[in-house]
């Protein structure tokens, strides 16, 4: 555990995930950072979050040349020979460049050599509407991965499990894609304590409730908790549950909610078609029919590439309006 002085109350993700990456490193020296632009004399990386790391460090954080396929099969073969490599890709859309080193070499190794060959690797990414990034620079390409056997998908939406998940990430026997949100970067938060951790694929309970149950996970659960509040002053209960991992889902903690509330709402910021909302909806469907007292409803993005335009980005994504009325569909 790190031994620098305590934690302020609050603190945003950002530093949380430094935190992380220091506290990681300094406890295991096979844990090594590369990407673009992340070692100190680059900046850093792009929002901060490597900031300190090559100066503390040294060698074992380094800034790659602009080839995701490139530095993505250099992390690859680091893990392979028992080093933990955290590797940033910029944004979410340029994990298009290395998909196959992703899913052709990271996620299938383990079963390729009969589970001799594990691959202990992180990939860190961030993405996210709402603030101008254009078609190719803001998608949510969880759904890709989800449906990829071999990788786990972690997206975080506050400080204390971006803290906690990325150190479990970290110390996985397998490849992790760690999926982060530019708006949830600057949201404060509480901050974690030092040195704990958070299992992989273990949903949590943001806020208990008996009418309805609201899943979301990154973005989405800075917009769920309001519309929970403004329904909460009316008598509408509404049990809310951060996913934290969308891959393994934790569908104990849902089908155990959506037994008691007997309706469901999915909301995520990534298109609707072919999303995790429609797995979630498939999965409570088969589990609980007879126990639904409505369909389950989905929240999403249009099914549009990413507007640059901001009236039409703020039509692309779902609102907190949508949220209210898919609440209120169940209840009627």
């Amino acid at each position: 555990m790190s031994t620098e002085t305590k934690a302020p109350a609050n603190i945003n993700l950002i530093q949380a995930l430094n935190w992380a990456l220091h506290d990681a490193m300094e406890a295991d020296e096979n844990v090594i950072v590369f990407g673009e632009e992340v070692a100190d004399p680059e900046g850093g990386g792009v929002v901060k979050i490597s900031s300190g790391l090559s100066t503390k460090y040294g060698s074992r954080v380094r800034s790659t040349p602009i080839s995701e396929m490139g530095f993505m099969g250099a992390a690859v073969g680091a893990a392979v020979v028992g080093m933990k490599p955290v590797v940033e890709i910029m944004l979410m859309n340029f994990v298009a460049v290395c998909m196959d080193q992703i899913t052709n070499h990271a996620a299938k190794l383990r079963f390729m050599s009969g589970g001799q060959t594990h691959v202990p690797m992180v990939i860190r990414t961030m993405t996210g509407s709402g603030i101008q990034n254009g078609g190719q620079h803001s998608d949510f390409l969880e759904a890709w991965f989800c449906h990829t056997p071999g990788i786990k998908v972690v997206m975080p939406s506050n400080p204390v499990d971006g803290y906690g998940l990325l150190r479990s990430a970290i110390d996985d026997p397998d490849p992790v894609l760690f999926v982060e949100h530019l708006k949830s970067y600057f949201a404060p938060g509480i901050a974690p304590e030092r040195g704990s951790k958070i299992p992989l694929g273990k949903a949590r309970i943001h806020k208990a409730g008996t009418d309805v149950t609201v899943i979301g996970y990154s973005r989405s659960m800075l917009d769920i908790p309001p519309v929970a509040a403004k329904l909460q002053a009316e008598g509408i209960s509404c049990e809310v549950i951060d996913l934290r991992t969308v891959s393994p889902l934790d569908m104990e903690t849902i089908l155990t909610s959506v037994k008691k509330t007997g309706r469901v709402v999915v909301v995520h910021e990534a298109v609707k078609s072919f999303g995790v909302g429609a797995e979630i909806s498939a999965r409570i469907h088969e589990a609980l029919f007879k126990e639904l007292k409505a369909p389950v409803q989905r929240v999403a993005s249009n099914d549009s590439p990413v507007p640059y335009a901001p009236p039409l980005e703020a039509a692309f994504l779902y609102s907190h309006a949508d949220i209210e009325a898919a609440i209120r569909r169940t209840l009627a």
